[in-house]
């Protein structure tokens, strides 16, 4: 005899055990399993739920699916549930949107709760408030971030502290920080994650200052951070280069055992890079307790900027041989250590795989390879790759372009770079120079001048070039030909006395890069106290003999400066690692690193 239709709902004990069962395989994230019981539950007929006992079921296989990061059988499992949805059942399907990165949809499913009459709470505001901060700046509407905050205001979870905190996260990762330190200031209770927000809002909006002072009152008040905000820290430490206070930290993660997490982990693998210390580096990487993709692609970044190559290869095979997959952050520093070494080839079989890793090549990807190209002096073939992009050209890769032209004194296509470039709206006095500097160094110093004038013209400023160095606690920063530091008598009588060495040595200025067409007296003066020649200067006076004298630079460093630091290595015995904003270079008896390739 057939079963009656619709069949009866279970019994309420297995109604329990049946929804105790979907928790279980839920929390294992058992798919196999769940989608089982899910193919019983629709034979059996308790699926679609029809009564009240079933409505538990159908409400855990949708958190079931969620955490599969299987959304739309979360939305199944949703439609499943009987009418009217729980408050619980919207919560729990806008987190599994806002969890398994569709921000649109999440917020597209508070929007539709609320249209539906079912109120906020303090489980869906903080999803709503992750799908805001998580959707593209494009697509978000402008004023969703202050009318979700409004919307919480009005609630009676105003003060809850997990709700105030994901708003705050949610300002902080709009870039709407005046807001965010506005309610941290506001709000009667803090936890880890408010401060954790505001410290990395500050950090990713480049405010390191600020970001270091919240840490400190973080401290101060006793707050027990997590591995999130000690990550946070770190990567303000290693974007301000600031290697003392960096190992403090690091030193401090040890004693809380937070070192372990490999957010901490990839953070210190970067912070160490960043500061020319690679070895270091290295040896924090091959502790690492645990590792995830963060953390491999961090030490494989770290090979590509300090020129290891070969062992850039060699880490992206341990890699997929201890089974991640690797992504677009990774083949970015596969290219960029291909750059670094000249291997074209190499690095277009890198380019070309992405696609079998279902990875489209985004814009820094284009970016990388024309600085490949562009660095053995294949421009023509870089401009090539440019007009092939299957997207808009933005501003920096015409720059990667514009700074192989200046390399090989390419004036012509230097023109049509900075012509681009400029189209894009950009108002980089860095494009500018090179066009400048590339025609200089053709001889072309009418061409010269009109492009530094088309810079003044267009109320285009020069970036002022700085370098620094970090000894005892202090940063001490340089511009050229400055004369502001207390030790500034001591820093050109140590160069002097170094110079003349060098000279004897055989190094000869190089001043073909100077814009200004003036003597030879004039333009050899102009290169000898270039900023980072002062900071290492300075290294010579105060850091000890047989420690590296660190430097860093925001500009990529010239020509002759590159030869210079080359013979000041070779005449006072000296280790000298320079970072500029192309790649890191070891200086010793007369060798860089880089092989003269940057």
């Amino acid at each position: 005899m057939p079963p009656p239709w619709p069949p009866a709902a279970p019994p309420p004990a297995c109604a329990r055990s049946l929804a105790d069962l979907l928790v279980a395989l839920s929390a294992a994230r058992a798919l196999p399993k769940g989608q089982q019981l899910h193919g019983h539950l629709l034979k059996a007929g308790h699926l679609p739920a029809t009564a009240s006992s079933h409505a538990p079921i159908a409400h855990h296989l949708l958190t079931f699916y969620a955490r599969c990061a299987l959304p739309g059988d979360s939305l199944r499992a949703f439609l499943d549930l009987p009418a009217p949805p729980s408050p619980a059942a919207w919560s729990s399907l806008i987190s599994s949107f806002s969890q398994n990165g569709l921000p649109a949809a999440a917020f597209d499913a508070f929007r539709r709760m609320l249209a539906a009459g079912v109120p906020a709470t303090d489980r869906n505001i903080p999803s709503a408030a992750k799908a805001v901060a998580a959707a593209e700046d494009s697509s978000r509407p402008p004023l969703a971030p202050h009318a979700l905050h409004g919307l919480s205001a009005k609630t009676p979870f105003a003060g809850d502290v997990f709700v105030g905190s994901s708003v705050l996260d949610m300002y902080a990762k709009c870039g709407h920080l005046a807001d965010a330190r506005r309610l941290f200031d506001e709000m009667p209770e803090r936890n880890v994650v408010s401060w954790s927000a505001l410290i990395c809002g500050y950090a990713d909006a480049g405010m390191h200052s600020a970001a270091m002072e919240i840490f400190r009152l973080a401290l101060e008040e006793a707050v027990p951070v997590n591995d999130f905000t000690v990550s946070c820290i770190l990567r303000v430490c290693a974007a301000a280069t600031l290697f003392e206070l960096g190992a403090q930290v690091h030193a401090r993660s040890i004693k809380t055992a937070l070192n372990a997490s490999p957010f901490v982990g990839s953070s210190l693998v970067s912070l160490y890079s960043k500061c020319g210390l690679v070895e270091c580096a290295y040896q924090v990487f091959g502790e690492a307790p645990e590792r995830n993709l963060g953390i491999w692609n961090a030490g494989l970044n770290a090979s590509a900027q300090h020129g290891h190559t070969t062992a850039a290869f060699q880490r992206f095979m341990d890699m997929q041989n201890a089974g991640f997959r690797p992504n677009s952050i990774t083949f970015l520093s596969l290219i960029t250590a291909c750059s670094h070494a000249g291997l074209v080839d190499e690095g277009k079989r890198y380019f070309t795989l992405m696609k079998e890793y279902r990875i489209e090549p985004q814009a820094e990807h284009y970016a990388a390879m024309v600085d490949l190209l562009g660095r053995v002096g294949r421009i023509s073939e870089a401009l090539g790759l440019i007009e092939s992009m299957p997207m808009e050209p933005p501003e920096y890769v015409w720059g990667a372009l514009l700074m192989a032209c200046r390399m090989f004194k390419d004036a012509d296509t230097a023109a049509i770079a900075a012509k681009r470039l400029f189209e894009t709206g950009s108002r980089s006095s860095g494009a500018h120079m090179l066009l400048s500097s590339t025609y200089a160094a053709a001889g072309r110093h009418m061409d010269s001048a009109l492009a530094r004038k088309a810079m003044r013209d267009a109320g285009v400023r020069k970036e002022t070039g700085l370098s620094w160095l970090e000894a005892a606690g202090e940063v001490h920063t340089f511009v050229s030909n400055c004369r502001r530091h207390p030790r500034s008598n001591e820093i050109y009588n140590a160069l002097e006395k170094v110079g003349e060495k060098m000279e004897a040595a055989g190094y000869v200025a190089d001043t073909s890069a100077v814009v200004k067409d003036v003597d030879k007296d004039e333009k050899q003066a102009t290169v000898r106290y270039h900023s980072e020649r002062l900071a290492i200067g300075l290294g010579l006076l105060i850091v000890p003999e047989g420690v590296p004298i660190r430097v860093m630079k925001n500009l990529r460093v010239c020509d002759d400066c590159h030869n210079a630091i080359k013979y000041l290595s070779k005449c006072t015995g000296r280790i000298v690692i320079l970072r500029d904003n192309r790649r890191f270079h070891r200086f010793e008896d007369g060798v860089c690193s880089c092989g003269d390739f940057w």
